[in-house]
């Protein structure tokens, strides 16, 4: 269970984080928040899908890590099986958190129960004078590029959505004892839509730099064969035969 805390040098002089830490936090997560600024690297390795939030309807993007609810297929025991590692997920034990000092002010977090967090531990947050370390003004300026690329994130998905561009789609996996199995809830971007678009949208969005995200978000949806090979791969007995992403339609929510 997460202990996460604001950190104040009044009460966590002492504490240190572990110079050697590994993404054990995440071994059981199948999804990883990312940002539109990710996407390029991000696309390496994951596919990337928008999510709806349940009870707020808030669109947010992520990378699939498992095909499954508990299932991370990058994570092994001598390391992450990608180049890329998302920033939600590397900035572990540190987070992003309200200031409980400071009205709508962010402030950064720590998760005290974190096993890389402890007063026996080699990087300190504070030194011998109350100051903030190199390590810890490091850690502080990671966490505000990852609320910036947040904020950004939010506008690109703002954007998606006002014109119309986002696209539902199910994953449709076949395994090798001959179940079917269908993840549905997810969305990426129209890409007959984009092509859609007038001149005068396609040259605002090109000087706003909206392609590079667009079109990192589509390629990487060929990624999904990326994880069924990595399932083959893996302890489990349940292989996959073939998957693939399929567009929502009425035709298709009929076979539902």
């Amino acid at each position: 269970m997460a202990n996460v805390t604001p950190i104040k040098k009044e009460t966590h002089q002492n504490i240190k984080i572990a110079a050697k830490r590994d993404l054990s936090h995440v071994e059981n997560q199948h999804i990883a928040p990312i940002t539109a600024p990710e996407y390029t690297q991000a696309a390496t390795s994951y596919p990337i899908v928008i999510v709806k939030d349940q009870g707020t309807e808030r669109y947010r993007s992520v990378v699939m890590l498992g095909l499954e609810a508990g299932e991370n297929l990058y994570h092994k025991k001598e390391g992450w099986n990608a180049v890329y590692i998302p920033q939600s997920i590397s900035i572990a034990p540190f987070s992003l958190g309200l200031d409980p000092e400071k009205e709508k002010t962010l402030t950064a977090c720590v998760d005290l129960d974190n096993q890389f967090v402890g007063e026996d531990k080699e990087h300190e947050l504070f030194d011998a004078e109350g100051k903030d370390t190199e390590f810890f003004k490091g850690v502080q300026d990671s966490l505000g590029r990852l609320y910036d690329n947040e904020v950004m994130n939010e506008k690109f998905i703002k954007e998606l959505a006002d014109n119309d561009l986002l696209l539902e789609l199910e994953v449709r996996i076949s395994f090798a004892s001959g179940e079917t199995k269908k993840l549905v809830g997810l969305y990426n971007i129209d890409e007959k839509k984009v092509q859609e678009l007038s001149d005068d949208k396609v040259l605002d969005f090109h000087k706003r730099g909206l392609f590079i995200p667009i079109h990192a978000m589509l390629g990487s949806v060929g990624q999904i064969n990326r994880l069924a090979q990595l399932r083959n791969q893996s302890d489990s007995e349940v292989k996959v035969n073939a998957i693939r992403f399929v567009p929502v339609t009425p035709e298709t929510e009929a076979e539902k």
